[in-house]
């Protein structure tokens, strides 16, 4: 058993392994974008058939999130972590030696079952890594790794790919992998996310995981997770068209206006974590509303050029300012349940199938590609008010009982 002193200098190591494997999880999830065309050709399928490597790596984060946190629920969180990061590893490795289509989807998904669980429970033993007033931004620091996927990401895949092919892309993430293994083994501590004196012992049966979904706050603020999501990925989703075809923007161009959201990804997401953690009820209906009215002046602006570089930056910002608030918020309320925290994962892919789907239609009707993001300004309005109402029924007992948080 480690003394508190030898944790404490090994904090910042496993902090930096958690954010490693964020990173290859989120290469993983978003270079195969700009690798499909590649794909496609390789196995001598369509271009539909390729992006069910997209679809079906979605599904299964959903699904995964919960069966695998259920799953592991009694077993101890760093045992989770580096049973997940091998599954992980191993999908990615059959997506590298993959002999036909087939098998590379069955890669594709048995690497994806693994993303929601790692940055639900991830997220706990994040913040059993450092005192009580820096939770959120301990779990800011794990999903950086996410948020600098997310910018390079696609860049990443097509420049790999068009070098050394697409397989390469998928070695290279698979070593990625293998080293935020090594990471989590050396440096994130045996007891992490569960250390006694620093709260409730976390429920481990079943039964007790569930009956934390009884709590009210958990169910608010997974819907604010849900509707926060949707607006900004319904509005995301189509971003390219309203670039090129309302701003004016070359298909050239793209590429570097989305590095330029990914960019104010990653600000916002360190940004909300310290301000969740001075007071997380408020930043989380600052961030929200920053967000709506961000998406609510872009369609209004989106003919500028200029306004849709400085607005799609601050769509980043906001869009991921309230993430680790909200993954904080639902694991308090929860009192620790791992359970709660692949729910909040599961929330966030549902709001984003929903909001594109809700993006989509709004084209369809005919309303233009300005549309999306009136559709995103509208949805996560709706995530402000829960929130607002989440808030207000947790005045009453404190805006946030420290007590019931696990280490």
């Amino acid at each position: 058993m480690h003394s508190p002193a030898i944790e404490r200098r090994r904090t910042p190591g496993g902090l930096l392994a958690l954010a490693v494997g964020g990173f290859g999880i989120g290469l993983t999830e978003f270079l195969i974008a700009g690798l499909l065309p590649q794909v496609a050709s390789s196995f001598a399928v369509s271009e539909a058939a390729a992006g069910r490597l997209i679809s079906g790596y979605a599904v299964s984060v959903a699904i995964g999130a919960i069966v695998l946190t259920a799953a592991t629920a009694r077993l101890p969180r760093k045992h989770v972590l580096v049973g997940l990061l091998v599954l992980f590893v191993l999908g990615n490795l059959l997506s590298a030696i993959a002999p036909s289509y087939p098998v590379m989807l069955l890669g594709r998904i048995v690497a994806a079952l693994c993303h929601g669980s790692f940055f639900g429970i991830g997220s706990l033993v994040a913040r059993g890594l450092v005192a009580p007033e820096r939770t959120s931004r301990a779990v800011a620091v794990m999903f950086a790794g996410l948020t600098v996927a997310n910018v390079l990401g696609v860049p990443f895949g097509a420049l790999v790919g068009e070098r050394w092919g697409w397989r390469a892309a998928f070695w290279a993430v698979t070593a990625v992998g293998l080293l935020a293994l090594a990471g989590i083994i050396a440096c994130v501590p045996s007891r992490a996310g569960g250390a006694p004196g620093t709260g409730p012992a976390p429920p481990t049966a079943l039964r007790a995981q569930v009956g934390a979904f009884r709590s009210g706050q958990v169910w608010l603020t997974l819907a604010a997770t849900a509707l926060g999501y949707g607006g900004m990925f319904g509005a995301f989703s189509y971003i390219a068209y309203t670039f090129t075809e309302v701003g004016g923007f070359s298909s050239a161009d793209v590429a570097w206006l989305l590095m330029v959201y990914g960019v104010g990804l990653v600000v916002g997401n360190l940004l909300g974590g310290r301000a969740a953690d001075h007071d997380r009820d408020r930043a989380l209906v600052l961030a929200l509303s920053g967000l709506t009215v961000t998406l609510a002046v872009f369609g209004l602006l989106a003919g500028s050029a200029t306004a849709s570089v400085v607005l799609v930056f601050l769509m980043g910002v906001f869009g991921f300012a309230g993430v680790p608030g909200l993954i904080t918020r639902v694991t308090d309320y929860a009192r620790g349940a791992a359970l709660a925290a692949g729910a909040n994962v599961s929330a966030s892919n549902i709001g984003n199938a929903l909001g594109a789907w809700a993006g989509g239609l709004a084209i369809t009707a005919g309303l233009g590609y300005r549309a999306p993001l009136y559709v995103g300004a509208v949805m996560v309005l709706t995530a402000v008010a829960v929130m607002a109402v989440a808030a207000r029924r947790a005045r009453p007992s404190g805006r946030q009982d420290r007590a019931t948080v696990v280490r």
